[in-house]
């Protein structure tokens, strides 16, 4: 099984590694792109599922309908609060579909359209001065460790600004871990049994004590991160973040 030894030694390492069962998982939160529905998706059946384009609406295939998220355009921080409309069908390269109208509201980049999903659960009340990141919390999969979860400032309201800048690079977060010798482990497995990924992107940087991130890139377009992003996913990683800007 792939990553077996990496699991073997994160459990062995000084590295905690949090795992919790379903139920006691923090709320759910990603960063990716947004697929934003259009008719002719549709119809070549490239999407399983209609919306209202002149509507503020989202779906969202790894949460229940009906969930409460909020979803944030990090360049901007525009954000906007509502339910899960329903569980429809798109591309696994990203994390939600969504309408014209809702991209249109959080000021999106049509050409890049990263989102921060965060599900809010109903029983709990979040206030952004009191927002914590769960710096050491980890999923991890039957074949592979995956990124940080990580909770971000919620306000009541949109703050409307204006659109991100042009040509920003884009990162894949693969993984986060504690320790460089993890990172690097990871990373020289990823050169092994893909041969024909670009191992000029991998890179392996320390975000501060205890939090080494091992990223993938730059890329410059949506399409140019999709066959790494698919590559990865195959070789079994649960959960990709992607953002911009390293």
């Amino acid at each position: 099984m792939k990553f077996k030894y990496v699991l073997i030694i994160i459990i062995l390492s000084s590295c905690a590694v949090n795992t919790t069962k379903l139920e006691n998982r923090s709320p759910y939160n990603t960063k990716g792109f947004a697929l934003i529905y259009n008719e002719d998706d549709l119809k070549n059946e490239s999407i399983r599922g209609k919306l209202d384009n002149s509507k503020i609406q989202i779906s969202i295939s790894s949460l229940p309908t009906n969930s409460l998220v909020k979803i944030i355009n990090p360049a901007t921080k525009d954000s906007i609060t509502l339910k899960n409309m329903k569980k429809t069908k798109y591309p696994e390269f990203y994390k939600s579909l969504i309408t014209k109208e809702l991209a249109k509201n959080l000021n999106l980049d049509n050409e890049i359209p990263l989102v921060e999903i965060l599900e809010i659960k109903k029983n709990k009340s979040f206030v952004a001065k009191k927002a914590k990141i769960f710096n050491e919390e980890k999923k991890i999969s039957n074949n592979a460790p995956v990124a940080n979860v990580k909770i971000s400032n919620i306000s009541k309201k949109p703050i409307f600004k204006k659109k991100q800048k042009e040509n920003q690079e884009i990162f894949i977060l693969i993984a986060s871990f504690s320790t460089y010798n993890i990172a690097k482990f990871l990373k020289d497995r990823i050169v092994k049994e893909l041969p024909q990924y670009d191992i000029k992107k991998l890179k392996i940087k320390k975000i501060k004590d205890k939090e080494i991130n091992l990223i993938s890139g730059p890329y410059n377009a949506v399409n140019s991160v999709k066959n790494d992003y698919i590559q990865l996913k195959k070789f079994g990683f649960e959960e990709l973040n992607i953002f911009l800007n390293d």
